[in-house]
């Protein structure tokens, strides 16, 4: 059953036809917001779109297909949100890609720029375009979906979390840069069982899940429900800050 905690506030959420990004979009749907969506693929889009209709049936929710790491593609999507949703209040970067494992010393170059291109620089490029297009005049929340890959090496995933790594600290300038009217937060999830990050866990769950304190990984309900309180009038005095939400594993000392 939604609420109308949100009503009135037009929210986008990059990369979420499915995972964390569609479990976000729906829960600022359910509580009140209008939601715009986009990704790569529109079939898949309009799926996610049905399953947040499911969801919240009063939702208005917009989708639109677009490549995060190209620059027309990322101004089509935020001027169709402020268009057709009346605004852009909550900007939710979830978008993130991970093409490359294994030594640092052996990864692709190619595959780092990619990585960086679209993890980070991009989400920079969303930043400013709801900053410039509503953000600036009207105020607004950011949240930067991070991982505890970049609070932690972690030596199988190090390119992607080195990305990470640059997202937490952009996401603390930008609060500094963009404070009062814009605060600007991150998420750290663990291993959320999600389709990205099947290879982490497949097969293996129960071993996976053996090293967190909450002995289970996370799924894309508990990122939401982070995500949505830190939207919320009820966080409006936390900006810069990177929250993990990973079963208590950084409390181990491990990754």
């Amino acid at each position: 059953m939604g609420t109308a905690e949100y009503a009135g506030r037009a929210a986008l959420v990059t990369g979420a036809s499915r995972g964390i990004g569609l479990a976000i979009a729906t829960e600022l749907a359910r509580r009140g917001a209008a939601v715009a969506i986009s990704s790569r693929k529109q079939d898949d889009l309009d799926a996610a779109a049905a399953s947040i209709t499911a969801a919240a049936p009063d939702a208005r929710v917009l989708a639109v297909a677009g490549n995060t790491g190209v620059d027309a593609d990322r101004e089509r999507v935020v001027a169709r949100t402020v268009d057709e949703l009346g605004g852009l209040d909550v900007l939710v970067n979830n978008t993130g890609i991970n093409p490359v494992y294994g030594p640092l010393v052996d990864v692709d170059l190619d595959g780092v720029r990619k990585i960086f291109d679209t993890n980070v620089v991009a989400a920079l490029g969303f930043v400013q375009l709801a900053y410039h297009s509503w953000m600036a005049a009207h105020g607004g929340v950011v949240i930067n979906i991070a991982s505890v890959a970049g609070l932690r090496s972690s030596g199988v995933i190090a390119a992607y979390g080195a990305s990470k790594a640059a997202l937490v600290r952009l996401t603390e300038e930008l609060a500094w840069q963009l404070g009062p009217g814009i605060r600007v937060n991150a998420v750290a999830p663990a291993v959320v069982k999600t389709r990205f990050a099947t290879a982490l866990y497949a097969d293996r769950e129960e071993e996976a899940s053996a090293a967190y304190p909450m002995k289970r990984l996370g799924t894309p309900e508990d990122v939401a429900d982070l995500v949505a309180f830190l939207c919320s009038d009820q966080a409006s005095w936390i900006t810069g800050e990177t929250v993990r939400v990973d079963g208590g594993l950084l409390a181990t000392g491990t990754l």
